[in-house]
C-alpha cells in the first residue's frame, strides 16, 4: 500500500469513526469527500476499495458508497432465478433441501400435518388429470415443509418451488390423460409419509432423496419424452 493511500485510509477511519451518518449510512460525494480529508481523488478511492473488501463499506453505482454490509435483496426475482437456471438444476437443490426438511418433518410434525400428508397421497391415486395429481404433489411437499415447524425452512421451500414451477419442465407427448396405477411416486409418497409418521428421520430422509432421484434421473433419460423448455410452453408434466 501507497503513502498516499495509507494516509487517505487513515483519515478516511478517523472521519468515520468521529461522525454521524445519515440513517442509510451514505457518504458524501467523492469530491466532497476529498476535500473534507485533504486527501487525493486517487488515494480516497483505493481507501474507499480496502474498507469495501474488509466489508465495511458498500457501493452501488449511481447510488453512492454506504456503511456496513451490503444489503440482501429481500425479494429475489423468482423470474430471474428461473431465467439463469433450468430444470436440472432445480433438482439437485431440492435434492439438497427437501430430504433435510424430510428429517425435520419426522421430528415435529404434528397430527394436523400428517392427516394432510396421507390425504394428499390419497388424492393423487384419485386424480383424473395431471393436473389433479400436479397440485395434490405440491401440497404434499409443501406439508412435509410446513411441518418442520420452521418459517425459515418454509420460506426457503417455497422459493425454491416458486422456480420450480416457473420453469416449464415440457410438453407432454404420448401419455395417458391421468398418472398410470403404477406411477413410481405412489409407493414412494407412502414411504415418506410413513417415515415421518414413525418419527424416524433417518428413514425419511432417504426416503425423500430415493423419491427426487427418480425424479432427477426421469428427466435426464427423457423417460417422458421431455423437452425442456420456458414458462409459457406448456403445462408441466408431473414430478
Amino acid at each position: 500500500m501507497s503513502n498516499s493511500t495509507e494516509s487517505a485510509l487513515t483519515q478516511l477511519k478517523a472521519w468515520l469513526a468521529q461522525r454521524d451518518l445519515p440513517a442509510d449510512g451514505r457518504l458524501p460525494p467523492e469530491r466532497e469527500l476529498c476535500e473534507l480529508l485533504g486527501v487525493s481523488r486517487g488515494g480516497l478511492r483505493k481507501a474507499l476499495a480496502t474498507l469495501e473488501r474488509d466489508g465495511e463499506l458498500w457501493r452501488q453505482v449511481g447510488k453512492g458508497t454506504f456503511v456496513g454490509e451490503r444489503p440482501v435483496d429481500k425479494f429475489l426475482s423468482v423470474a430471474g432465478i428461473a431465467e439463469s437456471s433450468n430444470p436440472l438444476e432445480v433438482m439437485q437443490a431440492r435434492l439438497l433441501i427437501e430430504p433435510l426438511l424430510a428429517a425435520e418433518a419426522a421430528i415435529h410434525a404434528s397430527a394436523s400435518h400428517l392427516d394432510e400428508m396421507l390425504r394428499c397421497t390419497r388424492l393423487q391415486r384419485e386424480a383424473a388429470t395431471w393436473r389433479q395429481y400436479e397440485n395434490a404433489d405440491n401440497r404434499l411437499h409443501r406439508t412435509v415443509a410446513e411441518a418442520t415447524g420452521n418459517s425459515v425452512l418454509t420460506a426457503l421451500f417455497d422459493q425454491l418451488n416458486a422456480v420450480r414451477r416457473a420453469i416449464v419442465w415440457g410438453r407432454l407427448r404420448q401419455k395417458p390423460d391421468h398418472p398410470p396405477a403404477d406411477h413410481h411416486s405412489f409407493a414412494q409418497h407412502d414411504a415418506i409419509v410413513r417415515a415421518i409418521s414413525e418419527r424416524d428421520p433417518e428413514r425419511a430422509y432417504r426416503a425423500m432423496h430415493e423419491h427426487l432421484s427418480t425424479v432427477r434421473d426421469n428427466l435426464l433419460s427423457k423417460r417422458y419424452g421431455v423437452d425442456f423448455v420456458r414458462a409459457g410452453a406448456g403445462a408441466p408434466p408431473p414430478v
